[in-house]
Formats: structure tokens, sequence, C-alpha cells
């Protein structure tokens, strides 16, 4: 199964925001989108979920256009969006958040024990790591064939972010993570890699290889040629 943005294009008003873009996340497995802010990968993956409309191009899910399939009827044959504002029920207590995905949540909290002294608490009063722990949480609870998430790890813990890409990259579905930069959890995976700059696909390819051009790029012109040789002159 695959899942994939075949030339698509997004308008936000006058402005656009996806300039032809083809890209392909496989399943089973971990998809990076790469890009700084204003690179368009968070509309990326509204327009997979389909929270905003294409003005070109077609999103493609198992062989399928789907790309008149409205948001809830993607939810419904398995597609999970969790964005990076808004992602839980503020006025909800964490008990409450995770019981609308499961009514047994305790795989969440093996996931999460952070979480389990805040069950009481209302999501709103948590920190911005807790919110997104929340929020990955009830994604893990709910069987999704397909995962969207907009910065999952952010405000967290480094030790806790590690876990977050671990339980991601181990799960039987295909999943799709927007991020500004590598997460350090993934360097040593096997994931693939869009980089977006701009509205549209700079690179795509696995991660190894990405590694492998940014490495390149930074190395100063000249740097590791061979100089002269030992006792010889430059000609004049």
């Amino acid at each position: 199964m695959t899942l994939a943005l075949r030339h698509a294009r997004v308008h936000y008003g006058p402005l656009e925001a996806l300039h032809g873009v083809t890209l392909t996340a496989p399943s089973p497995g971990l998809t990076v989108l790469l890009g700084r802010n204003g690179s368009g990968r968070t509309t990326v993956l509204r327009a997979l979920a389909g929270t905003v409309p294409l003005s070109g191009g077609a999103v493609v899910w198992d062989g399928v256009d789907v790309t008149r399939l409205p948001a809830h009827r993607r939810a419904r044959r398995g597609l999970r969006l969790v964005p990076e504002r808004q992602a839980v029920f503020g006025s909800l207590t964490v008990r409450e958040n995770l019981e609308l995905a499961a009514r047994a949540h305790g795989p969440a909290l093996e996931a999460y024990p952070q979480l389990a002294p805040l069950l009481d608490r209302r999501a709103g009063t948590l920190s911005g790591g807790e919110q997104r722990m929340l929020a990955v949480a009830r994604a893990l609870l709910s069987p999704a064939r397909v995962l969207l998430l907009d910065e999952p790890a952010q405000g967290m813990a480094p030790q806790v972010a590690a876990r977050t890409y671990e339980l991601l990259a181990g799960l039987d579905a295909c999943v799709v993570v927007a991020e500004q930069r590598l997460p350090p959890a993934l360097h040593t995976r096997t994931v693939f890699v869009h980089e977006l700059r701009r509205g549209a696909v700079a690179f795509s390819g696995e991660a190894s290889e990405w590694e492998r051009g940014e490495a390149a790029a930074r190395t100063p012109p000249g740097r590791g040629r061979p100089g002269p040789a030992s006792g010889s002159s430059p000609s004049g």
C-alpha cells in the first residue's frame, strides 16, 4: 500500500503553497517530510488528509484516486492526522482524551508512562511536550492504516522524543511525519525522505543518501583534495 501526491497544487487565496508536488509514502514504513517553516510540509500533510483541497493534481491511496474523498471518509478508512496545534481536547481530561480513541488505554500508558499521574488532569493544563505525548498516544491507540503527524516530538525531552520515533518506526502502517530536521533517532534507521523547499520537492530518497548530500554540501570547496607533493614547488 502507498499514499501519494501526484502533481499536487494547493492555493491559500491567491498564493500557491504547493507547486506540482509529486511524492510517495510506502506502507509499512516511515517517511519524513523535511523543510523549513513555509516549505510546504504541513500543507502536504493536510492535502493527504483532505483538510485542504487541491487546486490541481491528485491524492492516490493504494492505487485509488481519493482526491474528491472528504477528510471524514478518509478517516473512516483508517487515516489519522495529528496536527501541530490543537491536537488534543483541552477541556477533557487526559483519561477522557484517551478513551475517545479506545476504552482500554493501557498501551498508551506503556508507551508514555509519564501520562499515568496526569490521567485526571485537563489536557489544556499540560505542558506542550505532555500534550504532544497525549496526541501521539491517542493516535497509537486508534487502528490506523495511515498516520500523519506534524512535528510529533515538539517540546518533548530528548529521551522521550527518541522513544516516540522508535514507536512510530515500529508501526505496521504508513507513517508520514513532518519535521524541520531529521530526528537523531532516525539517523541509523532505514527511512524515506522528501525535502521540500518553497512548495516544491528538492530531494526524494533514503535518509542515508540525504545525509551524504548534506555532508557534501557542508564541505568547503577544495577540502580533501590532494595538495602539491612534498618538496615540489608550484609552477610559475
